[in-house]
């Protein structure tokens, strides 16, 4: 094994001296230690030779690093590794330090900005800026500028803080460092009392899957007896609104780049895709009815049906909201325009807005009795298509290792709600009518179907920038305590059939945040963090109230 020796000058104090080896030599760098990307080294691991010559030198090892102007030093023993800032996502209801959430090799790492914590000016990173990755009880990321070295002191350098005058709270350090390094000075930073003070929420809790399993009773506890009522997914098709049952549908997903095509099918037989480690055929929407041919876009869509262990993609032009709607308001099809054949799919329409949207509904069985649906499952070899369907009863035998999930989005980040929490999904009017007297965070209400909805603006719920209204954004409704209400959100994106094995509990970071945000899912192979939403937690106590008066 190639070694090679690496020496800690420290103007007086102890020198120490390590052997490190070739393979580990590289991310230890003259100006810093650098980890590998979305990696690092093992700093802090089983004692080995670093831990033993110090023991035996009578020193301590301590990381040095800036963040601003000053210069810090932390004990090495909880900093498991040093890594490059990896990418974060935003987590509303957050200490304002808090950069964010990483995914660092599988798990969910909170990634937390030394120089807002110290009130120092914002600095972008740049390709000295590293994160300090410590454990005192849950993985933490410390964001430095700058990593400087890796230092043994001796004791009789170390001091007590007293009452040195600092711009840095000495509530936050439990030591200092004399001449060493070439520095006068060097405050000792106590990683244990930052958390303690800035994120005490992490300090108490380190995993809470309490929490998350309440949030999961306390979702199912607020389903309503739908017998009487219908809900749809409606989608858009050349202009005209279609829907079908909720309950057909196992996901809808986003036109992948990347489709296969099938040779010798005909037009409205798109090709193959691969989703959740099985192959699936897509059909047109446009092609099944006739409809004029129109390129895929962002808006375009995937509905995932599946019959009888049996799946095919249906692309639609678009996907517009989930439907919560009495049966009254559901009519055959009328004799005179119902068709055999290829549109014998449609059933039923249902009456929206007293009759002026009209919604043609589909049902899956009749979608796979379509011609072009037994062409497009055909048009896999039969090996294929073997494989496919014992790929797709495996999916349907684990059904319940799943939980269907409502995509949408505020801003950048990806958030989840879970579907049965989901009352309907409908678009924003044109105007939302004020209410005299409203509490300050209804945004105004609506009338859904003979009944007041009061709308609240998600963004402004979870502290977010609020943003102009647009033709994207949706209202999604919810029964909070027996309250019906609506909040706004900047995209529906999809439904999502993601693995329990995926879900796991956030990391706390507030109170509010800890109940409303509690848990997420960490898909890691699509390189995705999706912060899953505990509806019941979207208002509590004085603001039921205030809601319940809004809508008499």
């Amino acid at each position: 094994m190639t070694t090679r020796t690496v020496k800690h000058r420290n103007n007086g104090a102890a020198v120490l001296e390590e052997t490190i080896p070739e393979d580990r030599a590289l991310d230890i760098q003259l100006d810093g230690v650098a980890g590998e990307e979305n990696g690092g080294e093992n700093l802090a691991a089983e004692p080995g030779p670093r831990s033993q010559q110090s023991t035996q030198q009578g020193t301590q090892q301590f990381v040095t690093f800036m963040a601003g102007d000053e210069v810090f030093a932390a004990d090495m023993v909880p900093v498991k590794e040093i890594i490059r800032v990896p990418d974060v996502v935003r987590v509303p209801l957050a200490p304002a330090a808090l950069e964010g959430l990483a995914n660092l090799r599988g798990k969910v790492l909170p990634i937390i900005s030394l120089r807002r914590l110290f009130g120092f000016p914002e600095l972008a990173h740049d390709d000295s800026t590293r994160a300090l990755v410590v454990d005192v009880g849950q993985p933490l990321g410390f964001v430095v500028d700058r990593v400087s070295s890796v230092v043994g002191v001796d004791a009789s350098h170390l001091e007590d803080v007293g009452s040195i005058r600092t711009t840095v709270n000495t509530e936050m350090l439990s030591s200092l460092i004399k001449d060493v390094g070439g520095h006068a000075m060097i405050m000792v930073l106590d990683f244990a009392k930052v958390i303690a003070r800035e994120f005490s929420h992490i300090a108490a809790i380190s995993k809470n899957t309490a929490v998350a399993g309440a949030a999961q009773a306390a979702v199912q506890s607020e389903e309503e007896d739908s017998n009487d009522e219908l809900q749809l997914v409606s989608f858009d098709v050349d202009g005209q609104e279609y829907a079908i049952a909720i309950e057909d549908v196992q996901e809808i997903v986003q036109v992948p780049e990347a489709v296969i095509h099938v040779p010798r099918s005909d037009s409205h037989v798109l090709g193959v895709m691969t989703l959740r480690s099985r192959l699936l055929p897509l059909v047109n929407l446009r092609s099944m009815f006739a409809l004029a041919h129109r390129d895929l876009d962002e808006k375009s869509r995937i509905v995932v049906l599946t019959l009888n262990g049996v799946s095919v993609g249906v692309v639609v032009d678009a996907v517009s909201e989930v439907l919560r709607v009495s049966k009254s308001g559901v009519d055959p099809l009328p004799a005179l325009l119902a068709r055999e054949g290829n549109l014998a799919e449609i059933t039923s329409i249902c009456r929206l807005d007293n009759g002026k949207r009209m919604v043609s509904i589909v049902t899956a069985r009749n979608l796979f009795g379509h011609s072009v649906i037994r062409e497009a499952l055909s048009a896999m070899n039969e090996d294929e298509a073997e494989d496919s369907q014992l790929q797709a009863k495996e999916v349907d035998d684990n059904l319940d290792d799943d939980e269907q999930v409502v995509i949408f989005r505020l801003d950048k980040e990806e958030f989840g709600a879970p579907i049965a929490s989901v009352q309907e999904i409908v678009r924003i009017p044109d105007e939302l009518i004020r209410v005299p007297k409203a509490p300050s965070f209804v945004e105004g209400v609506i009338n859904l179907r003979g009944t007041v909805l009061p709308v609240i603006d998600l963004r402004l719920r979870l502290g977010l920038e609020q943003v102009e209204r647009s033709d994207r954004q949706r209202i999604m409704v919810f029964l909070i305590s027996d309250v019906r209400t609506g909040f706004i959100v900047d995209q529906v994106a999809e439904v999502l059939r993601i693995p329990k094995a995926a879900i796991e509990a956030a990391p706390q970071l507030s109170a509010e945040q800890g109940m409303l945000l509690s848990r997420m899912a960490n898909l890691e192979r699509q390189k995705r963090m999706v912060q899953l939403l505990d509806p019941p937690h979207l208002m509590e106590g004085n603001e039921l109230v205030a809601l319940a008066a809004v809508t008499g």
